[in-house]
C-alpha cells in the first residue's frame, strides 16, 4: 500500500520540522513507497521557506505554495490532486494528529471493505464552544446533505486515491473534501486514535469559521435551504388562513369594532418576514451561481518543488485535475 500524506500548512513554520521528522520514520515502516506533500496555503509567515527547505533535504517530501490563502479544504484539494500513490492520508500541521497513529488508519483501510477511514479522537481535544460548533456542523451535514457518517468526520482521514475522480471537475472557491468524498463511496468507517494538544499557537478554526464552513456546505452542496423556504411559506400560508378565519368569525358574530389594526399588522409582519427570508435564501443561491459564472478558481499554485528539490515558479489554476 503506497501512501501520499497531504498536509495543508498555515502559520506552521515552527511545527513542520518536528512533524516531518516524526512522520517519515512512520511512513518508512508502513509503506516504502511514500511521499509527503506540504501545501502552504498563502501563509504570511516563514512556512513556505521551511516547507521548501524540508523538500530540499528529504527526497520524499514535496512542497506546493498557493498564491494566496484559499482555505483548508481548497488546499487539501490541491494536495490531493498532486498525490501519486494508492492511498491519501490527510492530517493537520499542528501535531494534533500524531503521525504514529497513521498505521491505525491504514490497517482499517486494508482489504476491500472500506474506501475511506476517519480517525476519531478518544477525547475531544478542543474547548467546549469549538467542540459544540463542530458537533452542530456534523449534525447539519448528516441531516441536510444526507451523509450518514457525518458525525464521524475529522480532518485526520485516509482514503483510496481513486476516489478523487468523483470531484475531478470540482471548481469554485467553496470546496468541501468530505462532501466530495461522499459522492464517491458509501464504504466509510472510522477508528479511534489518540489526539494531542496543539503544539504551537492556536487553531484558525474558530466557532465562527465552523459556522461559515457549514453555511458554505449547505448553500453550495444542498437544496435544503430552498426546501426550508418553501416549508416556511406553506406554514405562513396556514397561519394566514387561520387568522383570516378568526377575523371573519368575529365579523359574523358582531364582535369586531373599527379596530382590527392588530390583526392586520400581525399578518403583514408575518408574511413580510416569510417573504424576506425566502428572498434572502434565493439571493444566496443566485449569488453563488453568479460567483461560479465568474470562474473563481478553487486554488492557484504559484510555486512547487520539483524532482531536483528546487522551487519552480508556475501558474496552476485549480479548476480540475488538469489544472495542476
Amino acid at each position: 500500500m503506497s501512501v501520499s500524506v497531504v498536509i495543508p500548512c498555515y502559520r506552521s513554520a515552527r511545527t513542520l520540522p518536528q512533524l516531518v521528522a516524526r512522520l517519515l520514520p512512520v511512513l518508512r515502516d508502513v509503506s516504502p513507497p511514500h511521499e509527503v506533500i506540504l501545501v502552504v496555503d498563502g501563509s504570511p509567515d516563514d512556512t513556505w521557506t521551511v516547507a521548501a527547505d524540508l523538500a530540499h533535504r528529504f527526497q520524499n517530501v514535496r512542497a506546493v505554495r498557493l498564491s494566496r490563502n484559499y482555505g483548508q479544504h481548497n488546499a487539501l484539494v490541491a494536495g490531493i490532486r498532486e498525490a501519486r500513490f494508492d492511498v491519501v492520508v490527510t492530517m493537520d500541521d499542528d501535531l494534533q494528529h500524531p503521525p504514529e497513529q497513521i498505521p491505525h488508519l491504514l490497517a482499517a483501510l486494508r482489504g476491500e471493505q472500506l474506501d475511506l477511514v476517519y480517525g476519531m479522537p478518544y477525547q475531544e481535544e478542543h474547548g467546549f464552544l469549538r467542540s459544540l460548533a463542530s458537533r452542530t456542523v456534523k449534525a447539519g451535514m448528516s441531516a441536510a446533505l444526507g451523509i450518514r457518517t457525518a458525525r464521524e468526520i475529522s480532518a485526520f482521514r485516509a482514503f483510496r486515491t481513486r476516489l478523487r475522480d468523483a470531484f475531478e471537475g470540482l471548481s469554485g472557491p467553496h470546496a468541501s473534501v468530505d462532501v466530495a468524498l461522499s459522492w464517491a463511496t458509501t464504504r466509510v468507517g472510522s477508528v479511534h486514535v489518540h489526539m494531542s494538544e496543539r503544539e504551537d499557537g492556536r487553531s484558525n478554526y474558530t466557532p465562527r469559521m465552523l459556522v461559515r464552513h457549514a453555511v458554505n456546505m449547505l448553500l453550495g452542496y444542498s437544496a435544503a435551504p430552498l426546501r426550508a423556504a418553501s416549508y416556511l411559506g406553506f406554514l405562513a400560508g396556514i397561519v394566514g388562513l387561520v387568522l383570516g378565519a378568526v377575523v371573519l368569525w368575529r365579523f359574523i358574530a358582531g364582535d369586531t369594532t373599527v379596530a382590527g389594526f392588530t390583526t392586520i399588522a400581525s399578518m403583514v409582519a408575518l408574511f413580510s418576514s416569510a417573504q424576506l427570508m425566502s428572498i434572502g435564501v434565493l439571493g444566496e443561491y443566485v449569488g453563488r451561481i453568479h460567483g461560479s459564472g465568474m470562474g473563481r478558481p478553487t486554488y492557484v499554485v504559484s510555486e512547487r518543488t520539483d524532482a531536483n528539490r528546487e522551487p519552480v515558479v508556475i501558474s496552476g489554476v485549480g479548476f480540475g485535475s488538469d489544472g495542476r
